[in-house]
């Protein structure tokens, strides 16, 4: 990303940062994400994919666009094109004014990046939001199926990208873990949420959702303000529509600029804390839920073992789709692999 501010420092000695040739997932080695992109169509076709998948993820509650992100290779690029955005831009414009200042700008935040990363998401949740939220009130089962071997499947790769476990980074994967485990097992609230709380929701929702392993949409869901955000969204609620993008867009500016610092000085530590998040979170994920009295309404919330499920495991098909789960998840990590080579 070009950009008249200083570089992101390399990680520190014991950072060991990734070696993107190898067979491991898809997460860049933060210290190459400043270097200038050339992205061709198809490269951007790329991104907007990513996009469309970080969208129908964070619908989901209990699945973040953030994990989709570091799976796929653009985490550290997305984090770096974000924090760019201060006050400094205008110093950038006024070096050279005009349009000349303005292209300036849009290099330095890697504008054409983010502009299709968000028009894949934004295109995401407009298309999917009806359909998740149809699976979710009727085939709850075989939707949280496919979620869950997406999520473990995650684990699994990116506990390989940890070069070597000291005490301290299995103390961070621990915290991150036990953290999402307490926030998904939270009772939600009720109510209707005015505009300002939503403007709150939407700041501390997108703070979660660029975090992998906690979700943003869950978030919204624990302040009660889940069910009017997917339904302004359905219907073009604009007011709603816009309190909840100018929440989202000031928490990510100020939640970014300490997310970038410590994947530039601790990044190997990050990561660690960053899975235990995204291990946590499959308990949210869980297949096999029931409601308080035992049943499979819409209130279904409380995790039981497979054989317990009043209507049966349905062995056949809730594996097949966590193996789908799980396959897609590797081929995303495969491309991301792929594309930065």
């Amino acid at each position: 990303m070009p950009s008249s501010k200083p570089a992101v420092s390399q990680p520190k000695a014991n950072s060991q940062p990734l070696n993107v040739n190898t067979a491991a997932p898809a997460v860049n080695d933060p210290s190459l994400n400043d270097a200038p992109h050339h992205d061709n169509p198809k490269q951007l076709a790329g991104v907007f994919a990513r996009g469309l998948a970080m969208g129908a993820a964070d619908i989901v509650p209990g699945v973040s666009g953030g994990t989709i992100a570091l799976i796929a290779g653009i985490y550290e690029r997305l984090i770096n094109a974000i924090s760019s955005i201060d006050p400094s831009l205008w110093r950038d414009y006024r070096r050279s004014g005009g349009i000349q200042g303005l292209m300036a700008v849009w290099r330095a935040i890697d504008g054409t990046f983010l502009l299709c990363l968000a028009a894949g998401i934004a295109t995401s949740l407009i298309t999917f939001s009806g359909i998740i939220k149809y699976l979710l009130d009727h085939q709850p089962l075989f939707i949280w199926s496919f979620f869950f071997g997406l999520v473990a499947a995650t684990v699994v790769l990116l506990l390989s990208e940890i070069k070597r476990w000291t005490v301290s980074r299995a103390a961070l994967f621990t915290v991150g873990l036990i953290a999402a485990v307490i926030i998904s097992s939270m009772p939600a609230l009720t109510g209707t949420p005015s505009l300002p709380y939503l403007f709150m929701s939407g700041a501390l929702a997108i703070c979660a959702m660029i975090l992998p392993g906690i979700s943003g949409s869950f978030i919204l869901l624990l302040l009660g303000a889940y069910d009017t955000a997917l339904a302004a969204i359905h219907n073009f609620d604009l007011p709603v529509i816009i309190t909840l993008i100018a929440g989202m867009v000031s928490g990510l500016l100020l939640f970014t600029k300490l997310l970038k610092w410590l994947l530039s000085h601790y990044y190997q530590g990050t990561l660690a804390l960053l899975i235990g998040f995204i291990a946590g979170s499959l308990v949210k994920v869980w297949p096999w839920k029931v409601d308080a009295l035992g049943g499979l309404s819409q209130a279904a919330s409380s995790n039981v073992m497979p054989w317990q499920y009043p209507t049966g495991a349905h062995w056949l098909t809730t594996l097949s789709l966590i193996i789908i789960g799980a396959v897609l998840v590797s081929l995303l990590s495969w491309w991301g692999r792929k594309s930065q080579r």
